[in-house]
Order: C-alpha cells, then structure tokens, then sequence
C-alpha cells in the first residue's frame, strides 16, 4: 500500500520492490511518476501519480501500466501496435512525445506529456521510469534581448532530472557519480562544470574542473586540487554554498574586490583562467550535511544564467548529494570492513628456503567481508601447518565463524601431535557445539622438509576444491587424495590422509571455489581454467603468478570471495 510519501509495497505480480533509497528519489521528480518492471508491470509509484491519476498505489501496483492507463483521445483502450510508448519500452531507449493520453481513475481522459529511460533498480531485472505531466511549459522564457533562462522545457527538464536521479544512483564510487554528472550537465547547460568536495576531515578538495570543447570532455588538472578552509561568515558565493546556504549566481566582477578569504583567491583564479562570464552555484548536500559545491560556467554560451535557472541546478545538486552521500557511506563500509578482514587474516610466516603468498578477494556487492580464510603457522615439532577454508556465508556472520574455525584450528594443532585427519576430526566435534557455524569447508596439511632437503605434503580435505600442484615445466596435478565429507554435518566418519612428495621448484595452490566457480559456468570448466593458466604462468616470479592467476581465472560475474594460498618450493 502507499503511504503518503508515496511509498510502495510488494506489488500484487510479485514483482521486485524498489530499494528504499530509489523510492524517496521518485517522490523528488515532483511530477508523475512510475516505474515498471520488464513486463510492464507497476513496480511503485509516487504521489503525484496518484494525485494526477485519480488513482491510489493499491489500484496501480501490479498492474500493466498500459492496459490500465493507455487509451486514445475518446478513452478507448490504446491497441499496442499504435502505443509510441510501449515499443520504445520494448526497444529498451529513452523516448517522449507531447500529445498522449491516460484514463484516470474516475474514466476521464487525461491529456499528457511523457518521458521513460531505462532505470537502474539494482538486482536481477531491468525496469524502466515513466514521468509524465498534463501540459507543457514554454521551451524558454525570453525577454527583449533574447532568450534568458536554460532552453529546456518542462518535459526536457523533467527527462534531465529523471536522468540523474537514474545515472547517479545507480553507481556507489564517488569518483564515477561526479564523471556521469559532469556527462549531464555539460554541455547540455553549461561550458564548464566544476565540482568541490568536502572531505570527511573537513578539508575543501576541488575534485573535478571539466569543459567541454566540442563533443570532448577536456578536465583541468592545474586547477584540480586542496583549498583554503571554509570561511565562517564570507558572503561570496562560493563560500556560502560550501556552507549550505542556498545557490546563488557569480560573475567575474564577483571575484574582482579584495579577496576576503582563501576560497576567493582561488575563485578569482579560476574566472580568469577559464574565461567564464557568468555561472551558477549550488551546495551539494545531504540529509546530514553538507558535501561540496556545483559550479556551472559559461564562456561560448552567451547568455547569462539567471535567477529563474536556479531551481534546476539546485534539483540537480540535490540528486548529486543523494548519490553522493551513498557512496560515501558504501565506501566508509567497505573500509571498515576491509580493515577487519585484514586483522582477521594472518600473516604468514618466515620458512626457510620456501616461498609463500597469500590474496584475498571480497565478494564485490557484499559488505566485503565473508568466509573464506587461509592460514599457516609453524608446529611444535618443526613442519609447517597449512590450511584454507570456507564457512558459508558472505557477511560479519561468516567472518565471525572463520575466525572461531581458525583459532580452533591453530590450538588442535599445536596441542596435538597427530595426522592431519585426526586434528579435522576434533575440530569437526568441536565446532557443531561451541560455534555458530553450521556448515565449513576446509583443507589442512602439514608440510616437512627431509633430511635430503625434498618437502613432503599430508593433508586431509573436508570437501574442499582439490589443490593444484604445478611442476617446474609446467605439468599439473589435482590432489584429489585424502578427500572427505565438509564440516558440520554431524556424521561421525574417520577422515582420509593423504601424502605427496612436492618437487623441487613446484608451486602448491591452495584456494577457494570463489576462484573457479561463476554463474553460467560448470566446476569442471573453472577447474580446467585454473590449471591451463598456472601452467602458462609457472615461470613468473610467485607474486606475480598469484596476482595474474587471480585476474585470469576469477570471473567477472563472481559473486562470492576468494582466498589464495601459494607456495614454492627451491
């Protein structure tokens, strides 16, 4: 049901619902608009609809919007084959048209303009956005010398807006949210485009200076860079916006008298560098605060930007904060998250005469912690204990488990003198009683070196990929020996060992099924994919090998994370 912000619930169909951050988006179009699914059913739908319409959200979520809505000039239902709007939806392009018409809940016909754009809603599926009005507003407003607003009408503006709110909430990197608003504002509105960021420490950074020089995007580098702090009670514009207070329009005379502050210095340097005669600034800001300013110029646009401009840059300013701020808080996640893992990780230790290299790779859309792990540690009897491991899941949860299985891990095998199957075994009893990890992965094996100087390799595998062992010349072999069933299932079976003797110069890989899985691809091919490349690339040096295997042979469309253990021996 709808409530009075427009919001929507799970439509009748099933379909998906809007995430909430693209639903208060909707309602800030301030015109009508909704948004299907690729069926063409309504997804959610905001209140201007519903006020236009004469229809609420429960009699419009659900429904095809063109066999509810569509009609001719008489009311009579729209055949598809004569729907402008339907087939530019099918073809999957932005469109409008001025002269459309919609039945209205009470079977009046509504006279409407409309504009759809594909729309990003995040997840499986594709939707796309309809906004639409009952008239039209002149294409300019225009005085005795000539034009003196932004030439858009109120269609353009409408499509310009719906645009960014599509292009710029759709992405979570703060770098590419500010190259798609330079992309829609220059040169549809401006020569110049120039973007100052305040930084989560306070400081000032102007982050982008671009002009466009024909069809090109040209950005200034040499204007790029720190500022002055923020001015407490300048009243240059510049200033002013940076503290949240409302746009307002600049000119080269406004930067010509004394420089009251840093910031105007740096804006005086900027008029005469670029030539601007007229531009137009807006805050950049967030329900929390204030995150930078939007400055559009114009240099070979002669005319003026105006007060009656101002509303437009401020929509889209407004838009640019949204984005923004979700970025900012996505990319904050991701450190902290980021930073745990790699507390929660170890580092590996110092083998005489082995190499070893150790990745780790988060899942790209979770909170970039999970799982997977990779450990080695020394024993008290002088081998090395390795061990990767997966416990399932892709959040704090998981990681929380994979350190308890690890520590769990280091103590059974420290304490305890015995094969690599039985140390498995009590911590196999052990974890289905003191943790919360219902199901895990995991190979551990301990790794000597004989008298002769060859190094040998016991291990047993609790339903983990196989590792990969890579002779000098490139030869591979899986070690499919020692297999067992994975952890927490609670049967109480005897695990397997197994024993290899590793070659001199061989490379052992250890790693998780993140590497070689993917969707629309079997385990087989990934498995085939990792030992073709390693042999390619057993000759580089084993940082090298690891960061080049990573990149080969993860697919772009995985979605879980991966963890990598490689060693060498001389």
């Amino acid at each position: 049901m709808s409530g009075p912000e427009g919001t929507e619930t799970a439509p009748p169909s099933g379909g998906s619902v809007l995430p909430a951050g693209l639903t208060r988006a909707l309602d800030a179009i301030r015109s009508g608009a909704y948004v299907v699914d690729e069926l063409g059913c309504i997804l959610a739908v905001n209140a201007a609809a519903e006020g236009l319409l004469g229809r609420s959200a429960a009699e419009l979520l659900g429904h095809d919007a063109h066999d509810l809505l569509h009609c001719d000039a008489h009311g009579h239902p729209l055949p598809h084959s004569q729907c402008a709007m339907r087939k530019a939806f099918h073809a999957g392009r932005a469109a409008q048209a001025r002269h459309s018409y919609f039945l209205a809940g009470d079977g009046t016909v509504l006279p409407v303009s409309w504009m759809i754009t594909p729309y990003d809603i995040g997840g499986e599926g594709s939707a796309t956005l309809v906004v639409f009005h009952t008239a039209d507003s002149p294409a300019e407003e225009s005085g005795p010398d000539g034009p003196r607003t932004i030439a858009l009408s109120e269609l353009e503006r409408l499509a310009l807006l719906a645009e960014t709110t599509g292009r710029l909430t759709s992405t979570l990197d703060v770098d590419e949210a500010v190259r798609r608003l330079v992309e829609l504002v220059v040169p549809r509105l401006a020569d110049w485009v120039v973007v100052d960021l305040i930084t989560e420490r306070d400081e000032v950074w102007r982050h982008t200076v671009v002009h466009a020089e024909g069809d090109d995007l040209v950005e200034l580098e040499e204007l790029k860079g720190p500022m002055p702090p923020v001015p407490a009670q300048s009243p240059m514009p510049l200033s002013r916006a940076l503290r949240g207070a409302a746009s307002t329009l600049a000119a080269p005379r406004t930067y010509q008298r004394e420089p009251d502050s840093g910031i105007a210095v740096e804006q005086r340097r900027l008029f005469d560098h670029t030539g601007m005669h007229s531009a137009a600034i807006a805050p950049i800001r967030s329900s929390r605060e204030v995150l930078g300013a939007l400055t559009l110029g114009r240099t070979e646009n002669p005319v003026e930007f105006t007060t009656d401009d101002l509303p437009l840059l401020e929509d889209i300013a407004r838009r640019a904060g949204l984005a923004l701020d979700n970025a900012r808080l996505y990319q904050r996640q991701r450190k902290v998250a980021e930073t745990m893992q790699n507390h929660l990780l170890p580092q590996m230790p110092g083998v005489p005469d082995l190499q070893m290299t150790v990745r780790y790779l988060p899942a790209p859309d979770a909170s970039q912690v999970g799982g997977d792990w990779y450990d080695a540690f020394p024993l008290a009897d002088g081998s090395t204990a390795l061990a990767i491991g997966d416990v399932v899941g892709h959040d704090l949860e998981a990681a929380a488990g994979m350190a308890q299985v690890r520590n769990m891990l280091r103590a059974y095998a420290w304490a305890q003198q015995e094969p690599p199957s039985r140390i498995v075994e009590r911590l196999d009893a052990a974890i289905q009683h003191i943790t919360d990890v219902s199901m895990a992965t995991l190979i551990y094996g301990r790794l000597q070196q004989a008298d002769d100087g060859t190094w040998r390799l016991s291990w047993t595998n609790a339903g983990h990929p196989p590792p990969l062992l890579v002779s000098r010349d490139g030869v591979t072999t899986y070690l499919t020996d020692g297999h067992g069933i994975l952890l927490g299932t609670g049967v109480g079976k005897g695990r397997p060992d197994a024993t290899v003797a590793l070659p001199p110069g061989s490379t052992l890989i250890l790693y998780t099924d993140g590497l070689i899985e993917a969707t629309g691809r079997t385990l087989d091919t990934g498995m085939q994919l990792l030992r073709k490349h390693a042999a390619a690339l057993i000759h580089r040096p084993l940082p090298a090998f690891t960061d080049h295997l990573l990149r080969r042979v993860r697919s772009p469309r995985n979605d879980d994370d991966v963890a990598l253990l490689a060693l060498r021996t001389p």
